[in-house]
């Protein structure tokens, strides 16, 4: 009987490749049903906090290009879900936020998605998002030991 292989680099990367690309889709389904993208669903998630994100933060946090992010914060502010504002402390700088409208279509959204995502035990759950940030903070160390 052969013996199993060690996992090789790429066997990892497959598996979270995978792993995206699946509650990607799965999420998305839930969208499509509201007619958001998830790019549309990244960006709300981060403005529902309320603080007010510069454009840059934004654009980070739904890994967009700056141009892409500003087509889309057009979108949003068409459909009265977005509005943005002149930053009081740097008056160069925009801060974009939800509207009352936004709120609502997003606590909306946000009961539907976590009402149909599909959940690991608790404990798993938790040891994924500790396992997986724990390789955030990995591979940003190593991107900013090599950048050195």
């Amino acid at each position: 009987m052969p013996t199993p292989s060690p996992r090789q680099p790429q066997d990892l990367m497959q598996l979270l490749t995978r792993a995206e690309r699946l509650a990607a889709r799965r999420l998305q389904a839930v969208l499509d049903e509201d007619g958001c993208s998830l790019d549309a669903w990244r960006v709300l998630a981060l403005l529902s906090d309320g603080q007010g994100h510069h454009m840059t933060a934004v654009a980070e946090a739904a890994f967009l290009p700056p141009a892409t992010l500003t087509k889309l914060v057009d979108h949003l502010v068409d459909q009265n879900l977005v509005h943005r504002r002149v930053d009081p402390l740097d008056r160069r700088r925009i801060l974009a936020h939800l509207t009352p409208r936004g709120q609502t279509y997003w606590r909306r959204l946000d009961r539907e998605v976590r009402g149909r995502r599909p959940m690991l035990s608790e404990g798993d759950d938790e040891l994924l998002r500790a396992l997986l940030g724990r390789l955030v903070d990995t591979l940003d160390g190593a991107s900013a030991e090599n950048a050195l």
